[in-house]
């Protein structure tokens, strides 16, 4: 259902070409329904009328946010359907990513790169997945070396952890010549 909603959105914010100032809105909407539990209840409380949580909306984003946007909200209101804001909010960001070409990746290395191999990774990857690349970089010692690359539900594993486990699984599984063989 989430789906459904940010497609629409994504469709307004498309048109009117603001599909960056619609995402980072409603980032901010599902963002602060999130971290507050009071403005939670406010809005999935049955005990409120709508028309006083529309207005509540209303008064602090009037002027914030463009009027489409502020339409949908009250949509999602009349709809019943704010607890689905931040995953409405994941949906039009991937929608967002597909429409510009983008996939984020996450790197993991055994030390983090300078500013030169941050660089080159990401237009590597880039260049391998025919996407621009966002990367979001960690640091894991355990890996030893190389690179583990994580996007969507696909591993890309370089690291030597796992090249070394691999060869001392070979080489167990490998056949011991016998005296006199």
């Amino acid at each position: 259902m989430a789906r459904s909603y940010a497609g629409a959105l994504f469709e307004l914010a498309r048109r009117g070409k603001q599909e960056e100032t619609y995402v980072r809105a409603l980032e901010d909407v599902a963002g602060l329904i999130a971290s507050d539990q009071r403005i939670r209840d406010f809005l999935s409380s049955p005990k409120i009328e709508i028309s006083a949580k529309k207005r509540a909306l209303e008064e602090a984003l009037s002027g914030r946010v463009p009027p489409l946007f502020m339409n949908f909200l009250m949509v999602v209101l009349d709809k019943r359907r704010q607890r689905l804001l931040g995953d409405i909010a994941s949906e039009f960001g991937a929608l967002l990513d597909e429409h510009l070409g983008r996939v984020h990746v996450k790197v993991t290395l055994a030390h983090l790169p300078d500013e030169r191999q941050t660089t080159e990774i990401t237009t590597r990857l880039s260049a391998l997945l025919g996407k621009s690349v966002v990367a979001s970089i960690r640091q894991d010692r355990v890996i030893l070396g190389g690179i583990v690359v994580r996007y969507g539900d696909r591993v890309l594993d370089g690291s030597l952890r796992r090249r070394l486990l691999s060869m001392r699984g070979r080489m167990l599984a490998a056949p011991v010549a016998g005296p006199g063989s």
